[in-house]
């Protein structure tokens, strides 16, 4: 079991930058990813950002070239930097925790609460 806690979702300014940060209850260096998905109002919830353990990203179409998502495994936390932000990219974020590449019935998944993001001026 891992618990997960995000943070950092404020109201920003277009264009302005954002970290949100997810600290993990226990070492995320076993964990194949760790990844940033959001929710926007009405809408399915979307991945953003995975990073794998061995330090492979990937990003949504959208967020490409503005986001970038990092671990820290001395301080079992993974971040996503957010810059030039969208009022498109409005969604509450959760970070995941997945173990397995491959999904299967035995694949653990973790999610965090949540964080609320809101790109308005």
């Amino acid at each position: 079991q891992v618990q997960l806690v995000e943070s950092g979702g404020e109201l920003v300014q277009p264009g302005g930058p954002l970290r949100l940060s997810c600290a993990a209850s226990r070492s995320i260096s076993n964990i194949y990813s760790m990844g940033w998905y959001r929710q926007a109002p009405g809408k399915q919830r979307e991945l953003v950002a995975t990073i794998t353990s061995g330090g492979s990203t990937s990003y949504a179409d959208s967020v490409k070239g503005r986001f970038t998502i990092s671990r820290d495994n001395a301080k079992s936390t993974v971040y996503l930097q957010m810059n030039s932000l969208k009022p498109e990219d409005t969604a509450v974020y959760y970070c995941n925790a997945r173990s397995s590449r491959i999904i299967t019935v035995t694949t653990m998944n973790y999610w965090g609460q949540g964080t609320r993001v809101t790109v308005s001026s």
